[in-house]
């Protein structure tokens, strides 16, 4: 019974099994290029520096503001190069999505450990204003494994 429903899903999913990646590249692009976005433009680098990282990195002024545009630009980056992966063949389309990976991890990780640490749940609360890590801990995941995945990630 079990093998009959997987051949019928298989059949199903067969046509379209080569384009199921875009699925993946287009939700992490869409969080990494609106997360890198808005902190260059809506937000803007400065509050962003002053909101999140001189209180938890203990950073002002000028570095601050360099480390602030580091995160935007890694995850602009991330975004991008995910989908630069998708439509690069090859070796180059495997290195663009293991890059993609690679560039959202530390920004991931430092979020992490300095925002969402101590609270698994994602809704804000008093002692987490800015959520719990679950989200950045699904996303992690999901960037460790493009990084390991690479050209994986087409093949299934």
């Amino acid at each position: 019974m079990f093998a009959t429903a997987e051949s019928l899903f298989e059949r199903i999913a067969a046509p379209a099994l080569h384009s199921a990646h875009w699925v993946l590249r287009a939700g992490f692009a869409a969080v990494f290029l609106h997360k890198g976005l808005s902190k260059l433009f809506a937000m803007g680098l400065e509050p962003f520096a002053m909101m999140m990282i001189t209180p938890n990195f203990g950073v002002q002024g000028a570095p601050a503001l360099v480390l602030a545009g580091l995160v935007a630009f890694a995850e602009l980056f991330a975004g991008a190069a995910i989908l630069a992966g998708g439509l690069m063949s090859g070796a180059a389309g495997a290195l663009a999505t293991r890059l993609a990976g690679l560039a959202a991890l530390p920004v991931l990780l430092g979020a992490i450990v300095t925002l969402h640490w101590g609270q698994w749940a994602f809704m804000a609360t008093e002692t987490h204003p800015m959520g719990g890590m679950e989200y950045q801990v699904f996303l992690a995941a999901i960037a460790l494994w493009l990084a390991l995945a690479g050209a994986r990630l087409k093949s299934g």
